[in-house]
């Protein structure tokens, strides 16, 4: 249940939300980030394998979905803006399905560059489930390299980056440690007036950036202490402001909602408006930055999209996986808040 005060302020701002989002066509946004590709296979158990204590399945479905970095370019065009997806795949058939996905959603693959020496990211989960009973996740496979991309590869991805940063309206940066935000593409990136990150480590590579998004760990991981209580939060925000040098910082909290600091002093704390029917939070920061970003383009007070990003993420929490929301579902998660006696 949202908290009277809020609830009051978001019934005020309602016309003017769904104003911002009837605009979010309009953004035009450049993502560097780590692309991978989720694949989700399912079965139905047969029987005890003879060769080993293993299961058998019987092979039933495959899923392939963006997942990653992919998820925050996916999300962006789910909810119809117009992007441009700059990252590294392998040369192989992982990498080609991630390049369909995206190009039949609408999304400008030039800036994906081949990486023949390493594979596509690629997260392989294989679940099972017996007659009438519910599918379970059995095992996850990783196909991934720890090396770094080719130093030629990295400054072409930094030199397309610089090439377009006047085509778009913002530039997100979506880092998941699989080494594409090397130092030439951040310095790159940087260069856009809107720039807004979402790394797990080393906010201080980004210093200079507009918003950063780290949720209640990667908040703690990068200040070395824990967060518990509004006023280790309130530290925790300072310093991170003065780590980063960003004009915002949005701290996500789960179920706890979210907290934003700005350099001005102003501190804001929106409750989470989806508390009970979370089934998987995976990707969910991905949706966050996406309606965030696209709220500042379009003209968002930094709160405002918060609150946006907030409402996204309510959507796909509700969802299995890596999910993405549109606007007409916002929409209808706005209503549902502000109007309850109607639903």
């Amino acid at each position: 249940m949202v908290e009277a005060a809020f609830l009051n302020h978001l019934r005020a701002i309602a016309p003017r939300l769904n104003a911002l989002m009837d605009r979010f066509s309009e953004a035009r946004v450049l993502v560097a980030g780590d692309l991978t590709l989720d694949e989700f296979l399912t079965g139905q158990v047969e029987r005890l394998s003879r060769e080993a204590p293993v299961l058998i399945l019987r092979h039933e479905e495959t899923r392939q979905i963006p997942g990653g970095g992919a998820n925050a370019v996916y999300n962006l065009a789910k909810l119809g803006a117009q992007v441009k997806a700059v990252g590294l795949v392998g040369k192989d058939e992982q990498g080609a399905v991630l390049r369909r996905i995206f190009e039949a959603a609408g999304i400008d693959t030039t800036g994906i560059l081949l990486d023949g020496d390493r594979p596509t990211v690629t997260k392989t989960r294989i679940s099972g489930h017996a007659r009438q009973s519910v599918t379970q996740q059995i095992v996850r496979v990783d196909r991934k390299s720890d090396a770094l991309a080719d130093p030629d590869l990295q400054l072409a991805l930094a030199d397309y980056i610089r090439q377009h940063l006047g085509t778009v309206d913002a530039v997100v940066c979506s880092d998941y440690g699989d080494g594409v935000l090397s130092a030439p593409v951040i310095e790159a990136a940087l260069q856009h007036s809107l720039t807004v990150v979402d790394t797990q480590t080393d906010l201080h590579r980004f210093a200079g950036a507009t918003v950063f998004t780290p949720n209640l760990p990667e908040a703690e991981k990068a200040v070395g202490y824990g967060i518990d209580g509004w006023h280790r939060l309130e530290q925790a925000g300072a310093d991170l402001l003065r780590l980063t040098r960003a004009q915002h910082m949005l701290i996500t909290r789960g179920e706890e909602g979210m907290s934003l600091f700005s350099q001005d002093g102003s501190q804001h704390a929106i409750p989470a408006f989806n508390r009970t029917d979370v089934f998987d939070v995976t990707g969910a920061g991905d949706t966050v930055v996406a309606a965030l970003t696209l709220g500042l383009i379009v003209g968002a007070t930094p709160l405002e999209a918060a609150i946006l990003g907030n409402l996204a993420a309510s959507i796909v929490v509700r969802q299995f996986g890596t999910a993405t929301t549109s606007v007409a579902e916002m929409k209808a998660a706005l209503r549902s808040l502000v109007e309850p006696s109607q639903y």
